[in-house]
């Protein structure tokens, strides 16, 4: 009677690619693209952004494959790849100007909508969390997204970022209390205590 195998491993798809079998890696992204998009997407805000910074990853891990020793679970170096693709999308955001000069024969980019803002969230009451998030100061996002929506262990965190745990901690602190503010939660004192100092 055959011998019935469950699907093959991460580790077993990376030999298989290295060896030679191009299916192998397409089984990789297959398995892994959802989850890498959503990162992507929790740290840019952007979903086309967030779309440009997965397929990098992708041809980014391609190229890198052959680097990957299986020192750690192949998840936790291809949510590296990813990070490092949000970072290089973000380096590229700052260095793009914010305003274009915009000539009578130009149509800038009427696809995207007019450029009014939507004021859904506001109505709702404040910013949803996404939005909110996209306000958190990227080294701390990063962790946050890391630790609260991808629900990874601190310590698998601190080999993504490549910083030690007690550095993974802080940011994941530092980034939930900028969220919070982002939010509007953090308007009131904790009880018993006065009124943070940054309050007017």
């Amino acid at each position: 009677m055959p011998v019935v195998q469950g699907p093959a491993s991460d580790d077993d798809l990376v030999r298989r690619y290295l060896e030679g079998d191009a299916d192998a890696f397409a089984a990789l992204v297959e398995r892994h693209r959802d989850r890498v998009f959503r990162v992507c997407l929790r740290i840019l805000g952007d979903a086309e952004d967030a779309a440009d910074a997965a397929q990098d990853a992708f041809v980014s891990a391609l190229r890198k494959l052959g680097t990957f020793r299986g020192d750690a679970l192949f998840t936790t170096w291809l949510h590296r790849v990813a990070v490092n693709a949000c970072y290089d999308v973000l380096r590229r955001r700052a260095r793009q100007p914010s305003l274009r000069a915009v000539g009578p024969d130009d149509d800038p980019w009427p696809e995207f909508g007019p450029a009014a803002p939507d004021h859904a969230d506001e109505v709702a009451g404040g910013l949803d969390a996404a939005g909110a998030l996209a306000r958190v100061p990227e080294e701390f996002r990063v962790a946050v997204v890391l630790a609260d929506v991808e629900d990874l262990p601190y310590e698998e965190i601190a080999r993504i970022l490549d910083v030690p745990v007690g550095t993974v901690k802080s940011r994941v602190h530092r980034g939930r209390l900028a969220l919070a503010r982002a939010m509007g939660l953090d308007r009131e004192p904790a009880r018993g205590g006065t009124a943070s100092e940054e309050e007017p």
